[in-house]
This record gives C-alpha cells, sequence and structure tokens, in this order.
C-alpha cells in the first residue's frame, strides 16, 4: 500500500505538486502522453522542468509554457473534457474531486450555481495541467492515500483577475475549512487554490505523517524565493506493510421525527459528492412514541463542518452530535478487469499475504446487466467468478 505524506509547512501549489511528484519518479514523458489525451490545444502549450535552488536547496521547477492565448472556462466545459477523455479512471475520478472542490468553493464566494462558475486562473490550461497531472503522477506512482502537515496561511495581498485580494485568497480560504492550518510563516501567498483543492480532495489526514517504509522524496520549488523558509513543497512517498490499516475518522450524528422522508435520499447523496466516507440511516423510537430515523455519517476530520452545515441546512435538525475514532480497514484499490462481458470496474481487497477477495462495482453490474439483457444477479455471479481467477 503506498502512501504519500505532503510536508506542505512551507506552502503548496498545484506546480509544486507536479514537481514533487516528477522527481519522485514519474517520467516527464508519461505524463506529456497522457495529457494528450485532453482536447486541449495540442499546439497550445508545452511542459518543461528545471533544476533550482531556493535557500540553498535544490528542488524541481515545473513549467507549463502557454503559446497562444487560452480561453478562461467554465467548470461544467473543465468536467465534461476531462470524462470525455481516454485517461484512466482512477485519474478522472481524482481530477473531478479537485475540480469540484474547487467550483464549491468559487460558488460559495462569488455565490452562483456550481454550473455557473467561471475559472479564471484555474481555468487556464497551466492549472488544468496541474490538477490532472497531479492525478496522473498518483496514478503512475500507485498511490492510495494522502496524508499532508498543518498549511501556512500566509498573510498580505495577491493579485488575480478579481483584483487585490487578501491572502489566504477567498476561494482557498473556503477550501482550507477544516484544516490544521499556523502562522508561523511570513506575508505572501503560500497555499494557493489549486494546492488547497488537491488536499481538499484527496488527503485522508491532516498532522504527522503516518508510520510508513520510506521509498523516496521528492522536493518541487515555488515561483518565489522567500526570505523565511526555502519555498519547497516535500513529498514523502512510502509503503506501509501489514495486513490492517489505521486512519483517523469523525463519526456525527443526529436524530431526526419531523421531516419528509423523500429528502433523506438527496441529502446522502449530496454528503457523498462532498465527502462523506459513508452515509447511513437507521430507523429508532423517539420520545412522544414518534419512529425517528438516526442519521450517521463518517468522514475524515476535515470535512466535518461543511457535512454538519450539510445537515443542519438540509433537515430539521437542530443540532448534530460527533467524536472522533479510529479505523482498522483492509488495503482497498479499484482495478479494471477484462471478463466475458467486456471490461468492468472492481473493488479488489488485500493484506499482507496477498488476494483476499474481489467486490464488482454495483454500477458497473447494473450497466452490464441493461446492456447485455441478463438478470443483475447473473452479472455479479460470472464478474465474481471470472475476476478472482485473474
Amino acid at each position: 500500500m503506498k502512501i504519500l505524506y505532503c510536508d506542505c509547512r512551507a506552502g503548496i501549489a498545484g506546480d509544486m505538486t507536479v514537481a514533487a511528484l516528477l522527481e519522485l519518479g514519474v517520467p516527464l514523458e508519461v505524463l506529456r502522453g497522457e495529457l494528450a489525451k485532453l482536447s486541449l490545444p495540442r499546439s497550445g502549450y508545452s511542459l518543461e522542468t528545471e533544476r533550482v535552488k531556493r535557500q540553498g536547496i535544490v528542488a524541481t521547477r515545473f513549467h507549463v509554457r502557454v503559446e497562444e492565448h487560452q480561453p478562461h472556462r467554465h467548470y461544467t466545459d473543465i468536467s465534461g473534457m476531462i470524462e470525455a477523455s481516454s485517461l484512466a479512471s482512477g485519474v478522472k475520478e481524482r481530477a473531478q474531486r479537485v475540480f469540484y472542490r474547487l467550483a464549491e468553493a468559487e460558488a460559495k464566494v462569488h455565490g452562483v450555481e456550481i454550473g455557473h462558475v467561471h475559472f479564471h486562473e484555474v481555468g487556464g490550461v497551466d492549472s488544468i495541467v496541474d490538477i490532472v497531472g497531479t492525478a496522473i503522477c498518483l496514478d503512475y506512482l500507485g498511490v492510495t492515500e494522502l496524508h499532508a502537515a498543518p498549511l501556512p496561511l500566509g498573510s498580505g495581498w495577491v493579485e488575480t483577475a478579481h483584483g487585490r485580494l487578501p491572502v489566504p485568497a477567498p476561494a482557498t480560504a473556503e477550501l482550507l475549512r477544516g484544516m490544521p492550518v499556523h502562522g508561523e510563516i511570513g506575508s505572501g501567498e503560500r497555499v494557493t487554490p489549486t494546492g488547497a483543492a488537491v488536499l481538499a480532495a484527496l488527503a485522508t489526514g491532516f498532522g504527522a505523517s503516518p508510520a510508513m517504509r520510506v521509498l523516496g522524496v521528492g522536493c518541487g520549488a515555488g515561483s518565489r524565493d522567500f526570505d523565511d523558509v526555502p519555498n519547497i513543497l516535500r513529498l514523502v512517498l512510502g509503503e506501509k506493510d501489514g495486513t490492517l490499516h489505521h486512519d483517523d475518522v469523525v463519526v456525527a450524528e443526529t436524530h431526526i421525527d419531523d421531516m419528509n422522508p423523500e429528502i433523506l435520499g438527496f441529502l446522502m447523496e449530496r454528503l457523498l459528492e462532498a465527502g462523506a466516507l459513508d452515509v447511513a440511516f437507521a430507523p429508532l423510537q423517539m420520545k412522544k412514541n414518534r419512529p425517528g430515523i438516526r442519521l450517521t455519517i463518517i468522514s475524515s476530520p476535515a470535512h466535518l463542518d461543511e457535512l454538519a452545515r450539510m445537515v443542519l441546512t438540509e433537515t430539521t435538525a437542530a443540532g448534530i452530535r460527533y467524536y472522533p475514532a479510529r479505523r482498522l480497514k483492509l488495503d482497498r484499490v479499484i482495478e479494471e478487469r477484462e471478463t466475458s462481458l467486456g471490461l468492468v470496474r472492481v473493488k479488489v481487497f488485500r493484506d499482507g499475504s496477498g488476494l483476499l477477495r474481489v467486490a464488482p462495482e454495483y454500477e458497473e453490474c447494473r450497466r452490464l446487466a441493461m446492456a447485455k439483457g441478463l438478470p443483475l444477479l447473473e452479472v455479479y455471479r460470472i464478474i465474481e467468478r471470472e475476476t478472482v481467477a485473474s
């Protein structure tokens, strides 16, 4: 199981992330080839790297050279571009999550619907390359978990398409909700919206590095050379040994007995889209002998405030209780397997001794049952039989 720890105490940006991932062993030609699967004008940009020093420390600088005017894009344009590409499903899923979190933050800051969000800096080719490139590199390195150190708030002002804005920029500040931050750093923009979105969407934990065997270290340099600390993002790639893995989660609960139950299905969808790890409803008998529902949410600590706010605005609940918990879990990844019904995505569970079981994805089985005219149960049986043997 591969773990990536982001030592981002000095800051993080999209280009710094890609640079550090390249240092960890992703060939630049692989990145170029995968990015070519997007419908971006291939003659409109080029990728380059160089070795630089930040306060005497050598790191990689990643450049996206834009050779002609590039339009700014709406969130729906970028989401559609990613979905229509031939990128691997895991790459698409990670990139979509990052852009959704960005769009969500921008929508809140500017008071518009997510579908109407118009990206300026983040809609340019360089930012698209940074985000999709990060997803490509994580997939290439086989990273299954991403953890991060507390982030610096920074201070001062930054020039944007919306004018001069305080640091952290409004969208960045929104993305930092629930994340640990510190002020032990000088002025300047240390965390960009792209860097914050990558962690908001993909990080499963914040704080000290998890226990692991270090496989490599990559350093990505930022564009500026600050006076107080080296402007470097350090990524540590490691491997976790053992059958079971630990992580920190938050369990949040509330009881509801005075709401139209039709709303619960909509709420579950929204909570899962916003980053909840699991959502469950259970019947219970409440005061005054009323039948009610217990809503239970499992999430990462970083998503707690956002999910709680969603519950309190989308339901009649007046409060929500929560408590920290630790999980023991098997190594689980999504893989594509070839079967007699075609290529399907399955959940693969492993422990230290090897493969434990393969579980078909429901949506994949449903799609194949409809396409092949087979009973859903039969599709499950075929996929389980053929993927375990593969």
